[in-house]
């Protein structure tokens, strides 16, 4: 009897054979068309790209590429890659051509899958012409063969393809917030000991005969999603993921999921909330919330709106969520958690629980995570899903970890007594100012993003009298501002706003003013990361020509 462990192949084998038609994979084709992909039907295309990926002959371990938003067929390829032996290399669908030919280039990708995509024009120069490609289903016309064409004329790979644990599942380049991405390396055993220590998690157990349902739209590049969704249910088999066709069906398509588990970030979170009040004034609502008679079936209403009424699990993740709009969510019934990790540790180190949940924490250790606070503050840690160190990177690896193996993740942090961690802010990111005293600006944005009219901000000010923050109105605000009336509402409820957050702060540490951004930050504008992350590097030298002129202005609130 082998000695060898279970990774996370032989779990997809198993659902394979113990439920070839249960559906699996729900996707979107077009005029609120849909096709189900059972686990036999996944199992059974995976298996003929496996084969021909095997008659191509490239060496063990190679790596292929995937530039593709979500897609049934993202998971499919993955598999197949899995199968034939080769590493994984997801780019992000929204990156530029001059990062995925850096991507595509430093990994030595042997092939690329190109999926569906909403800007292949810009992106295409990116791809070097002698490099393979494939078009998945959904992908632009990009003249190489197609999915369908080679899974058509190839038989399927027979038996069970076999990964040891140590070796190479994928390479997860990190989505560039700071300099050039990174790449990641994840190994079979890593990813999947972090997937079954997730399910195994006594604080997040599913209710006996609750099916995982959940929409798949954040990317699949990104390690939140790929552990969170994909590879959670690879491992456990009783999940069925819907995908979304495009932001304009976005909610049709959670409606038609009718999601168990919604996975979010901040910033989604806080326009959906957006989107809640723009209709249903925030005073009215929160006095229908403050009635016992009446708090159930509004907040089951509101929810059923969203189409997060069925939601056993809501969980944010990749940044920091202000502790009011967890706290709003909450109130209407959401079971609300928080998640907090990194591509690092496969998404997989600290998350709040139904009992441990305080305001402004991120949780406790998640089981089999190790943790502890370096002499300067920052947060150290020892996960089951903790990376094999950075692909050609010697040189970082060694500034990555001490000399016991602990992960240095760049975070500020502070330990309560029952363990709850409380995020205060990134060591690169602490800036000071003409007082000479630090400055750590997430915290300070986090105040700022509890009101209503804001969606993003930034906090910055290097060598200045004080910090300032630029910040971005919400959608539903942001047309209305040509209005006078609307302007001057704007002001006063801004010129509050860093009233009562100056007053929570230290003297070095209040803003001398908020400016109001002349456009949203996007991921097509460069300054968001894929994940909505705000790119701090990309917006500070933005703004940098104007922000003497700022300090020269007078008034609490200026117009950028």
């Amino acid at each position: 009897m082998s000695d060898a462990p279970k990774l996370i192949l032989d779990y997809v084998y198993e659902h394979e054979a113990a439920q070839p038609d249960k559906v699996f994979l729900t996707q979107p084709v077009g005029n609120g068309q849909v096709v189900d992909y059972t686990w036999g039907q996944v199992l059974d295309q995976s298996r003929r790209m496996a084969a021909h990926l095997k008659s191509l002959g490239f060496e063990p371990g190679a790596r292929i590429a995937m530039l593709a938003k979500n897609s049934a067929h993202f998971i499919m390829a993955e598999l197949a890659i899995w199968m034939a032996g080769g590493t994984t290399v997801a780019i992000f669908p929204t990156e530029t051509a001059d990062n995925v030919r850096y991507v595509l280039d430093h990994c030595e990708a042997s092939l690329l899958f190109v999926g569906k995509l909403d800007t292949w024009e810009q992106q295409k120069s990116g791809i070097r012409d002698r490099l393979p490609c494939i078009a998945l289903p959904l992908a632009p016309a990009i003249g190489h063969d197609t999915w369908n064409e080679i899974v058509a004329r190839t038989a399927p790979l027979a038996g069970r393809p076999a990964r040891k644990a140590d070796e190479l599942a994928m390479l997860a380049y990190t989505s560039g917030s700071t300099g050039q991405p990174k790449g990641v390396m994840q190994n079979f055993g890593r990813i999947t000991q972090a997937v079954e220590s997730g399910i195994a998690d006594p604080n997040l157990q599913w209710p006996e005969g609750v099916e995982p349902r959940v929409l798949s739209y954040l990317p699949l590049a990104h390690v939140y999603e790929r552990a969170v969704v994909e590879c959670r249910s690879l491992v456990d088999g009783r999940g069925h993921i819907f995908f979304s066709e495009s932001l304009a069906t976005f909610m049709d398509d959670l409606k038609r999921a009718r999601p168990t588990l919604f996975v979010s970030v901040p910033r989604l979170w806080l326009k959906f909330q957006q989107a809640v009040l723009a209709n249903l004034p925030a005073a009215q609502l929160d006095a229908m919330l403050d009635n016992p008679a009446m708090r159930e079936a509004v907040g089951r209403k509101v929810l059923a709106g969203l189409g997060l009424d069925e939601v056993r699990f809501a969980v944010s993740g990749s940044a920091p969520i202000p502790p009011a709009l967890m706290d709003w969510y909450r109130r209407l019934g959401l079971p609300m958690f928080e998640g907090y990790a990194m591509t690092e540790d496969f998404a997989y180190s600290f998350c709040t629980t139904p009992e441990l949940n305080a305001a402004g924490h991120v949780g406790v250790a998640r089981p089999g995570v190790q943790v502890r606070i370096s002499p300067e503050g920052e947060i150290l840690i020892k996960s089951p899903g903790q990376m094999m160190g950075y692909y050609k990177r010697p040189e970082l690896n060694a500034e990555s970890f001490t000399e016991d193996g602990f992960f240095r993740t760049g975070d500020l942090g502070e330990l309560r007594s029952d363990g709850q961690l409380k995020l205060t802010g990134r060591v690169k990111e602490l800036f000071k100012t003409a007082k000479g005293k630090y400055v750590a600006p997430a915290p300070i944005e986090n105040r700022l993003l509890a009101h209503p009219m804001l969606e993003s901000a930034m906090v910055s000010g290097v060598g200045q009298p004080a910090p300032y923050a630029v910040v971005v109105l919400a959608d539903t605000l942001r047309p209305q501002v040509g209005d006078a009336a609307v302007r001057a509402r704007v002001e006063a409820g801004l010129g509050q706003l860093l009233e009562k957050v100056n007053a929570e702060l230290a003297s070095h540490e209040q803003l001398r003013m908020l400016v109001v951004a002349a456009e949203p930050w996007t991921m097509e504008n460069g300054q968001l990361t894929p994940t909505m992350k705000i790119k701090r590097s990309r917006i500070e030298a933005a703004v940098a020509p104007q922000v003497e002129a700022w300090y020269e202005r007078s008034g609490a609130v200026l117009w950028a």
